[in-house]
C-alpha cells in the first residue's frame, strides 16, 4: 500500500513546493525545462526536499518514460534492457539513479556513452553532492544542482489540505527538519492508528527526534558547526554537534569525509598525520557502520580539534590556480623538461642542489610557524641556505 508521503507527489511543477531556485518561473532549470532541452544532470540535498519528485515532473514535462533505479543495486543488465526497448524510436527515456555517489568507476564509465549519445537522459540524485565521486568524464557530460531544506512556509504548504490544531502543526514541522516526507510520514503513521490525533500519539512515533532540527539547524547547519568547532579547537563543541548528526542518524560516511577536507585544508602540514587518521576513520566507518561507527567519528573529532591550525596548503594552490589562470603557459626550465641531459639529480648532491625550476621566481606558500609545519619550513631554509 501507497503511504501518504507517495500519494502527496506533486502532480504538476505547479503544485511543487520549494526549491523556487530550481523551478520558479524565471528560474534558468525551469527554461531548460520548458524548451525542451533538459541536460544531464545531478541532484544533491537533504532527504525529503523533492529530488525523486521533482525528477518524476521532469519526465511528464519533456514526455520521456520514468525509470527509476538505485546505485546500491544497479545493474548494467537492467540499463540495457530499459535501452534496448527504445533503439529504434524517437522517444527517449528518462533514468533516475538515486543514491548515485555510490557507483562504482566501471557503472559510471557505462553511463558515459548513453550521455555521450543521447540514448537516454541521466539524472541522479544524492543527499551529498556528488560532485567528487563523480569522474571528471562524468561531470563534464553533466549539471548539478542543489536542493535545499524545506523551510517552515513550505511545510505549512504540505499540510494546508489537513484539519490540523496548530499545536499538531507545529509539532510535525519542528520535528521534521525540513524533510517534507518525514513529516507526512509522521502523519500517516499517526492516522493509521485510529486513535485520537494528539502531539503525545506523535512523540510515540518520534522520540529519537524529538530533540532534533528546527529550520534553523538544519543537516546543513550541524555539519558546519561541528567543522567550524574543530577549526575553532573547541572539542567539547565539536562532540556536541557529531552527537547531534549521529542521533540524526546522519550518514558517518558523509562526516567522515567532511573531516578528511578539514584535515587536509584546516590542518594540513602542522600535523600531517591528522590526514592519515581522518583517512582511516573514512575508510573504517563505511565498513563498519552505527553503532560502533560513532567510536571512530568521536576519535578522531577529539584528535582534529587538538591539532595545530594551518591553511597553508589550502591558501597556496588557491594561489597558484589563480596565477594559472592568467598565465597558463609559463615556460618549463629546459632542465628539468623530460630527458634533458642538464637536469641535476638531487641524490647525487646528498639530496639537494641548486638549480632552476621556475623561469618566475614565483612565491605561493606562506608557511606558518606551527606544529610540524615550523620543522619542515626550518628543514628547507636549511638546505637553501636562508637560515
Amino acid at each position: 500500500m501507497k503511504n501518504l508521503a507517495y500519494n502527496k507527489r506533486p502532480k504538476s511543477f505547479q503544485d511543487f513546493v520549494g526549491q523556487s531556485h530550481l523551478f520558479g518561473g524565471n528560474a534558468p532549470l525551469m527554461r531548460l525545462i520548458l524548451s525542451g532541452k533538459m541536460p544531464h544532470s545531478f541532484f544533491f540535498g537533504p532527504p525529503g526536499s523533492g529530488k525523486t519528485s521533482a525528477a518524476i515532473l521532469i519526465a511528464r514535462a519533456i514526455d520521456s518514460p520514468f525509470y527509476f533505479l538505485n546505485a546500491t543495486s544497479f545493474k548494467s543488465e537492467e540499463l540495457r534492457a530499459i535501452l534496448k526497448n527504445y533503439q529504434n524510436t524517437l522517444q527517449k527515456p528518462l533514468i533516475f539513479i538515486d543514491e548515485v555517489h555510490r557507483l562504482n568507476k566501471t557503472q559510471q564509465e557505462m553511463l558515459l556513452p548513453i550521455m555521450e549519445n543521447y540514448q537516454a537522459l541521466i539524472l541522479g540524485a544524492s543527499t551529498e553532492n556528488p560532485y567528487s565521486a563523480l569522474t571528471q568524464a562524468i561531470r563534464s557530460r553533466s549539471m548539478v544542482f542543489e536542493f535545499y531544506p524545506l523551510e517552515k512556509k513550505d511545510l505549512e504548504e504540505i499540510l494546508k489540505p489537513y484539519a490540523l490544531s496548530t499545536e499538531i502543526r507545529d509539532f510535525l514541522i519542528q520535528t521534521s527538519g525540513g524533510d517534507a516526507r518525514a513529516m507526512l510520514n509522521l502523519l500517516d503513521c499517526a492516522l493509521s492508528t485510529d486513535l485520537p490525533l494528539n502531539v503525545e500519539l506523535l512523540e510515540t512515533f518520534r522520540k529519537t527526534n524529538l530533540s532534533g532540527t528546527s529550520e534553523l539547524d538544519t543537516h546543513y547547519n550541524l555539519i558546519s558547526a561541528m567543522i567550524k568547532s574543530i577549526r575553532g579547537s573547541d572539542e567539547n563543541a565539536a562532540i556536541y554537534y557529531l552527537a547531534r548528526l549521529i542521533a540524526g542518524g546522519e550518514n558517518p560516511e558523509f562526516i567522515a569525509r567532511r573531516l578528511v577536507i578539514l584535515a587536509s585544508e584546516d590542518i594540513g602540514n602542522a600535523n600531517p598525520n591528522a590526514l592519515n587518521l581522518a583517512n582511516s576513520t573514512l575508510q573504517s566507518v563505511a565498513k563498519i557502520g552505527y553503532p560502533e561507527a560513532r567510536i571512530l567519528l568521536a576519535q578522531c573529532v577529539i584528535y582534529l580539534s587538538s591539532s595545530p591550525k594551518s591553511n597553508s596548503a589550502y591558501c597556496a594552490i588557491d594561489k597558484a590556480l589563480q596565477y594559472v589562470e592568467q598565465n597558463p603557459n609559463e615556460p618549463i626550465p629546459q632542465n628539468i623538461v623530460q630527458f634533458n641531459k642538464n637536469y641535476l639529480y638531487p641524490h647525487d648532491f646528498g639530496g639537494f642542489v641548486e638549480q632552476k625550476y621556475l623561469h618566475k621566481d614565483l612565491k605561493f606558500v606562506e608557511w606558518l610557524p606551527k606544529g610540524f609545519e615550523k620543522t619542515l619550513k626550518e628543514w628547507l631554509d636549511k638546505i637553501k641556505g636562508r637560515e
